[in-house]
């Protein structure tokens, strides 16, 4: 399949499966702006030799299926086009791809399992998911990345018609880990769709999650948390592309920085295009700076085709701790570290606690309460 133009936007005209559509980004283009080029190692310009060691493996409960499969499989690349380089690199250069699919009408209360861990190696790895929820199923994914590597990879959610999609990623690397994901969900019919993303570890994590409609009645939900330390680059770039009537999203991202050159970037792009009548769709960034040196980058960009919609609006704020809420704590007796720890814990907590599994849940908590001892 040849270059994908969309010529109702301004925003990512370009999707296509060939590397060669795409140039080696310079840093001047506007989606790599932000991003530390020479820090990706070689993923952005084909430098990366594709001998890096990342090993994927999938838990499934009993009546989910999982399976790798050869690139000629007719699954892969069904929902989701690459929309820039890396993305592209990580699509013409991955072996095999895992496809995991939930039955129809099947309602699965265990937690399907998918575990990315990096064992180094010289060069890149890459690689590629997809998970299908049929009609009417419902289920729950947790994504889990580990370990060192220098890694790039594509993820597919298929939601069919009235299905629920409920995905917890964590990007929990090592220090010296480089990771650059898109995540695209496809909604169905009255399909529904929850991301969360959790990003806490690696010296570059650019993740990009996006959101497409194929019928009317998708109702997504987009949210994450991050916190960067001394040195990281955590960039999240999201996209909902509204193409259909009567479809909904929600975005919320909230994050934490602290440290010398600690680097949170955020794009929230949504399209509301011309045949999306009675769109409902909202989107907030928030940031908390918690030392100087740390910077924060937040832009939402909406886009509005038509004038027939039911909400759409977008937000964005990065700040310092609010003294009053340290001196309130402070005034009852408790230290400067707890009272930032509870602040810090208290806005970021309001978004943790909406994972809904358990032992994800307290896992994310701790390792913030971790990121707050250092």
């Amino acid at each position: 399949m040849g270059l994908n133009e969309k010529p109702l936007s301004t925003l990512h005209e370009k999707a296509s499966y060939d590397l060669a559509d795409f140039e080696v980004p310079t840093g001047r283009e506007e989606a790599w702006r932000f991003t530390p080029l020479s820090r990706l190692k070689g993923l952005h310009n084909g430098k990366a030799a594709p001998d890096g060691q990342v090993i994927t493996q999938a838990y499934t409960p009993e009546g989910v299926r999982a399976e790798w499969v050869g690139r000629d499989d007719e699954r892969i690349g069904q929902a989701y086009v690459p929309a820039d380089r890396v993305s592209a690199q990580a699509y013409t250069s991955f072996e095999k791809a895992l496809v995991v699919t939930v039955p129809k009408e099947a309602e699965v209360e265990e937690s399907i399992s998918i575990e990315v861990k990096g064992r180094g190696g010289e060069g890149a790895a890459f690689g590629h998911t997809v998970v299908v929820v049929e009609p009417l199923a419902q289920a729950t994914v947790v994504i889990q990345h580990e370990g060192t590597a220098v890694y790039a990879d594509n993820v597919e959610f298929v939601v069919g018609e009235g299905a629920t999609l409920k995905v917890v990623s964590l990007q929990e690397w090592d220090d010296d880990a480089v990771h650059v994901s898109h995540h695209h969900a496809q909604l169905a019919k009255d399909a529904t769709f929850k991301g969360f993303a959790v990003t806490l570890g690696g010296d570059l994590v650019r993740l990009s999650p996006s959101v497409s409609y194929t019928a009317p009645g998708g109702d997504a939900d987009l949210a994450g948390v991050y916190f960067a330390d001394a040195g990281q680059h955590l960039e999240h770039r999201l996209l909902v592309d509204h193409s259909q009537p009567n479809c909904k999203s929600n975005v919320d991202y909230r994050g934490a920085l602290q440290g010398v050159d600690a680097h949170a970037v955020w794009i929230g792009d949504v399209i509301i295009r011309v045949e999306a009548e009675g769109t409902d769709t909202y989107e907030l960034n928030r940031n908390l700076i918690l030392t100087d040196g740390a910077r924060a980058d937040s832009v939402p960009n909406l886009e509005i085709l038509t004038g027939e919609v039911a909400g759409a609006g977008h937000a964005s704020a990065s700040g310092r701790l609010d003294d009053e809420h340290i001196f309130y704590l402070q005034a009852r007796g408790i230290p400067y570290d707890e009272a930032r720890r509870l602040v810090v814990k208290g806005f970021l907590g309001q978004l943790i606690e909406k994972i809904q599994i358990e032992e994800i849940r307290e896992r994310v908590l701790n390792a913030v309460e971790a990121e707050l001892s250092r």
